[in-house]
């Protein structure tokens, strides 16, 4: 820490000069208006102390200011005699950091260490919240910018009803306003043409800048191939893989995104799809409100930007009358109590359990209780990563 001292007293000057100059402390004490002045204009202190009444009672307010415009982010410590209150008001009143009360026995040397020492982490402290908000300002802007491409209305297809939702991660921090997360989730509802229905789900690994440049990317790339004719859904998500596989920012400390694509051929009433390490999609009967999972582990290729020469799977199902058809990304899932991580996760169970309860209700009401049913696992804590999800209902009994 360099501490630069302007004082009126040669003789205590001195003092201070070797009490201040201990451990990784360097101090320059100057009793010179000019050396002082010069030194703030050509050095970088970390800590200003001045005698206020240096080198004048008269003189010592106009360079406590050149001081002050020389060493703008610096704190500035004064040093008056008891008595000197209404001199001390006007440095307070224009930005001196802390004072300490001088005596006729300089007995006040002893303290100037501590007093230093707590002015420069009092300092530290207040550099670092700015800096936590000017973080959280940008996390903030990220977060923004993700949301904003997500859909924010559904296609409207004769029999057939669409819920879909994102919510960012949220995590409760000793009983205090939640942190909402940016992240890396996306979902997109989209018609390929007037018989083609496309459903997709991608979850960036990790959360913040990263993940949420690396789910644009995908989007992006997305939205530059979706109305090229692909002969089935592995083929375009092996066109995506190849043009993410060369992406940095997906690349970078070993990132990856997954993705499920589906395309609901809405005459047939069949589904094709294919996963690029992704949870696979559960089918429910709403009559006999059985579930099941469609596809195998087998049937998942690996994650996007991983192997450029990957080969991935197409899935065909029946989509039949009176089901239902989820999508969701694995913050649903893997939401957990913070306190209790033996409670283990929400899991394939969770999903299950809520999907039957929920049976009898409208889809978009289905979906919120999927997210209710998740939150509550937590206990309050939050889901720790963000959370996508397309519920599709077919209504028609053709």
């Amino acid at each position: 820490m360099r501490v630069l001292v302007g004082w009126d007293n040669p003789s205590e000057a001195e003092t201070i000069e070797l009490f201040l100059n201990v451990g990784d402390t360097e101090a320059k004490v100057l009793t010179s208006p000019k050396e002082f002045r010069d030194a703030a204009a050509n050095e970088i202190w970390d800590i200003v102390l001045m005698a206020l009444n240096f080198p004048s009672i008269e003189e010592s307010y106009p360079l406590f200011e050149q001081i002050r415009h020389l060493q703008r982010e610096v704190p500035i410590l004064g040093a008056c005699f008891q008595g000197e209150v209404v001199h001390l008001a006007k440095f307070v009143a224009h930005g001196l950091h802390n004072f300490i009360t001088r005596d006729a026995n300089g007995e006040f040397v002893f303290l100037l260490n501590s007093v230093i020492e707590g002015a420069r982490e009092a300092v530290m402290a207040q550099r670092a919240r700015q800096l936590a908000e000017r973080l959280r300002e940008e996390i903030e802007s990220v977060r923004r910018l993700q949301e904003s491409v997500i859909p924010q209305e559904l296609p409207v297809l004769n029999g057939y009803e669409i819920a879909a939702r994102y919510e960012p991660a949220q995590i409760r921090v000793l009983g205090s306003q939640p942190v909402v997360l940016a992240g890396g989730d996306y979902y997109d509802v989209f018609s390929l043409d007037s018989n083609t229905l496309i459903l997709l789900v991608g979850d960036a690994a990790g959360h913040g800048i990263k993940a949420c440049m690396s789910i644009m990317s995908m989007r992006t790339l997305i939205g530059m191939i979706r109305d090229r004719k692909y002969k089935d859904t592995a083929s375009f998500v092996g066109e995506v893989n190849r043009g993410l596989s060369s992406k940095a920012i997906v690349q970078d400390e070993g990132g990856f995104i997954t993705l499920l694509y589906c395309a609901l051929d809405t005459t047939r009433n069949q589904i094709e799809f294919t996963s690029a390490g992704h949870p696979m999609p559960l089918l429910q009967d709403l009559t006999t409100n059985e579930i099941r999972t469609l596809g195998t582990d087998e049937d998942s290729g690996l994650p996007l930007g991983i192997s450029e020469d990957e080969t991935y799977h197409v899935v065909t199902a029946e989509f039949p009358p009176n089901s239902r058809l989820l999508l969701y990304s694995d913050g649903l899932a893997e939401a957990f109590p913070l306190e209790c991580k033996d409670y283990g996760q929400f899991g394939e169970q969770g999903i299950f359990a809520s999907l039957r309860s929920s049976a009898h209700m409208p889809v978009q009401e289905a979906m919120e209780k999927l997210f209710a049913d998740s939150s509550a696992f937590t206990g309050g804590s939050g889901r720790h990563d963000d959370t996508s999800l397309v519920l599709v209902q077919r209504t028609n009994n053709r």
